[in-house]
């Protein structure tokens, strides 16, 4: 018996949209848009300012405090406004040593844009997508962009075109969020804020839901991953998770390691020693995994290790198994504590197989370059 159940509260940018959006009231969509030296948080961030609530951070201080005084008094105008582009020096101004400056974009998002709920529908289908917004306002407007499609509308039939194709070589080199100016009817073009959304490419599968477990769901939520928790007893998990959590109630929990793609990050941590060696073979066997760590000391590794070997998974193999699992160096042995370790550990590796595949698609596109002469 299996049993899926989704959070009951949704985290992200988009989620806070779609929320709103459903309670019928306006909100403003503060964007990081662009960036220059040092500064908290990268283009791409958002933030979500309602009269009353505020979801997300574009990095906290000062700079926060005036952007949603600024997002506030948007939704409390007479007349809505489109959107506004803004330029914050972090100095002396604004109270942060940063020194850095940010582009911020406050865009009014009611009730009646249809936008929220195509791309909360896109991105429910598990498709990439590019929104493609003005972020001088010369020009009105929002596009949605995905490798096959294209929907909303700047205005312009020849901005579009140029729009589209920059948004599919975005997808296609995996770019992150930034702006650019794009040729158009006018001109100098005008300057569009495309910003990729993707699927997490951090999937976490975590087996058992004990006192580790769930303070590693508390840490994860605030990190771009999706996690698939995994036990047999309903009654362990708290009546609501993260929104970047789903609960899989199963007694057939080895089928949840056969269904994760690859790449998958498998954490093992059941009330029970004969699961967590069952789940230990099964992930083994099937490989493909970015990273698999069980719970435990070294003699528990040290007596798992000669039950599988005996059961015929190498040795080679089994020196994927990290266990104990967390970086070195920290000793106690608090959940929270634990827990801190083993998403340290979990972001290192995330870092190394980014840093691995940056590394050899570069010297792949050079290699192809030289074959071309």
């Amino acid at each position: 018996m299996t049993v899926e159940r989704e959070s009951s509260s949704m985290g992200g940018w988009l989620d806070a949209l779609v929320r709103v959006r459903a309670s019928g009231a306006p909100a403003t969509l503060v964007s990081v848009v662009s960036t220059k030296g040092s500064v908290p948080r990268g283009a791409g961030t958002r933030m979500v300012v309602t009269p009353d609530t505020v979801d997300g951070t574009i990095g906290g201080g000062h700079l926060e405090f005036s952007a949603i005084g600024i997002a506030r008094d948007m939704l409390s105008a007479t007349r809505a406004t489109a959107g506004e582009l803004r330029r914050f020096p972090l100095g002396a101004s604004l109270g942060q040593c940063c020194g850095g400056v940010v582009s911020l974009l406050f865009e009014r998002v009611d009730a009646d844009q249809d936008w929220v709920a195509t791309l909360a529908a896109l991105r429910e289908n598990g498709t990439e997508v590019v929104v493609a917004t003005p972020s001088d306002r010369a020009v009105r407007g929002r596009m949605l962009i995905t490798a096959d499609t294209a929907s909303g509308s700047l205005g312009d039939a020849h901005l579009e075109t140029n729009v589209v194709a920059a948004a599919r070589r975005l997808l296609v080199d995996r770019a992150g969020a930034h702006q650019q100016r794009v040729a158009s009817g006018e001109a100098k073009g005008e300057l569009i804020f495309l910003d990729p959304l993707r699927a997490p490419e951090f999937p976490i599968f975590l087996f058992g839901a004990g006192h580790v477990a769930r303070a590693l769901v508390g840490l994860l939520s605030g990190i771009a991953c999706r996690v698939t928790w995994v036990d047999a007893r309903e009654s362990e998990f708290p009546v609501s998770v993260p929104g970047n959590v789903t609960v899989v109630v199963t007694d057939t929990p080895e089928a949840e390691v056969t269904a994760a793609p690859e790449g998958a990050y498998f954490l093992v941590m059941t009330h029970s020693h004969p699961l967590d060696q069952a789940l230990a073979e099964a992930i083994l066997r099937r490989g493909g995994f970015a990273y698999f760590g069980l719970i435990g000391s070294m003699s528990k590794r040290a007596q798992f290790e000669r039950r599988m070997s005996a059961r015929g998974i190498a040795a080679a193999r089994l020196s994927e198994m990290t266990s104990p699992i967390g970086v070195p160096g920290i000793t106690g042995k608090e959940p929270t504590t634990i827990a801190i370790a083993v998403v340290a550990q979990l972001l290192q590796v995330k870092e190394r197989r980014a840093l691995a595949q940056r590394t050899g698609t570069a010297e792949a596109l050079h290699a192809q370059r030289e074959r071309r002469g």
